[in-house]
């Protein structure tokens, strides 16, 4: 059996999962697009229906919840998102301006800030499949980010804006109570642990442990009023 990040325990399937799964997935668009924002000149959004421009890519990876649960081989298709960022982003920077953060937000308004490194990991997908199935609403339908490496809550779903950023953009940080709580580190690699920006990660465990029940109730509970 393969060694798993630390903190991290194998569970059966993939549950849907997240703070905000008292709503029910959002619907999906007529003509999905991902639009660009930030240090870009305008362009119109990419289509969905453009990305067949790019290579296909398929990897096996493990999906790791910062509350330490892993879903282990998940089969992903898509893009890479190096592919996107070199045929799409750069040829639309603004001159002289050095990119630093991506900040991805999905339909359903939750956002991730990727430092532009770990974005452009051979590994990151634009994934529009899972185990061999388009992807379903639970799961980030039509598109969604796929960072092997990161915690589950950089892995935006339903994506359907990149705004690209030469500093931190700190009007994407979250400022609620329960955003505060669980403030992610900026970089949320796995396997360094790095839950949380400012506690170490094997601290804040019993933590985010003890969130997972009341989230699997809220989700549920989404499922059943949706």
């Amino acid at each position: 059996m393969k060694k798993l990040p630390p903190g991290q325990r194998r569970i059966d399937g993939f549950p849907r999962f997240g703070t905000h799964l008292h709503r029910p997935p959002p619907p999906m668009p007529e003509d999905p697009v991902i639009a660009l924002s930030g240090a870009v000149r305008r362009r119109p959004p990419v289509r969905l229906e453009e990305l067949s421009r790019l290579p296909r890519r398929e990897i096996v990876a493990d999906f790791h919840c910062v509350a330490g649960w892993t879903a282990t081989d998940l089969h992903w298709e898509g893009v890479r998102f190096a592919d996107f960022y070199r045929l799409f982003v750069q040829p639309v920077l603004e001159p002289d301006t050095t990119i630093t953060h991506l900040a991805f937000e999905g339909l359903d308004e939750v956002a991730s800030v990727v430092e532009l490194r770990d974005a452009l990991t051979d590994d990151v997908l634009l994934a529009d499949r899972l185990n061999g199935r388009p992807l379903g609403g639970d799961h980030g339908a039509p598109v969604r980010l796929v960072s092997p490496g990161q915690y589950g809550y950089m892995n935006i779903k339903h994506l359907c804006l990149i705004e690209v950023c030469s500093t931190l953009p700190v009007h994407r940080l979250g400022t609620g109570i329960v955003e505060r709580l669980i403030e992610g580190h900026p970089r949320a690699r796995v396997w360094h642990e790095e839950r949380h920006a400012r506690i170490a990660g094997r601290l804040v465990r019993p933590f985010y442990r003890a969130l997972i029940r009341p989230i699997r109730y809220l989700s549920s509970k989404g499922a059943r009023d949706s």
